[in-house]
């Protein structure tokens, strides 16, 4: 069993969160049977306080969620566990228990925009809607996609080199969207990269 510390209702807070987009999908509680579990099972399942009982994510609606690690922080008194859902998390409907923003500082990006963005152009690839350019790009084919990645990256480039912050931003921005059309046309998945990149850094 993971060294952790329950509160005095034997509990501990449980952030669920998507291993591979980062997005927390729901805070739940864990006993120490449930703990156990999630461990043995490699699903979660949680303690539910309304009920009084142990519950297994998915068990009836089959959005089930495969663990992939679990986490605690300092004091050993919460944990993160990452996992990869089969479905919504919420009771909802929705992906995550977080739909409603309170607060957004529209000067701060995400790296999550990577996972919508390569969901947007899977789709544009399925669906090809007249006049989108990812519909363009993908029946123009790998060399039209290549060639514009050349070109973004040497903006890239001459941005740097010419100290301008501003078209290097937008320049990496295109190149970074065309990189992702790139993938999707080779049927690589952008977290097949993340996952090189991790093994490289764990190297280092």
């Amino acid at each position: 069993m993971i060294d952790v510390k329950f509160n005095e209702q034997g509990l501990i807070t449980a952030v669920v969160q998507d291993a591979k987009t980062k997005e927390v999908l729901t805070v739940a509680y864990m006993n120490e049977e449930s703990l156990a579990k999630t461990i043995e099972t490699n699903e979660t399942w949680f303690f539910s306080r309304s009920r009084n009982e142990l519950w297994h994510k998915g068990a009836t609606s089959g959005n089930t969620q495969q663990v992939v690690s679990i986490t605690t922080d300092c004091d050993r008194d919460a944990l993160v566990v990452e996992v990869l859902p089969a479905g919504p998390a919420c009771h909802n409907g929705t992906i995550s228990c977080f739909t409603e923003e309170l607060v957004r500082n529209e000067d701060v990006g995400s790296v999550s925009i990577l996972s919508k963005l390569s969901e947007l152009i899977k789709e544009r690839e399925q669906e090809m809607p007249e006049g989108a350019y990812t519909t363009y790009l993908f029946d123009k084919g790998i060399d039209k996609i290549g060639k514009k990645i050349g070109e973004e990256a040497m903006e890239v480039v001459i941005g740097a080199k010419n100290r301008d912050t501003e078209e290097v931003k937008w320049e990496a921005a295109d190149l970074m969207y065309h990189l992702l059309v790139l993938l999707q046309e080779q049927k690589v998945d952008i977290y097949e990269v993340l996952k090189v990149l991790e093994e490289r850094h764990q190297k280092k």
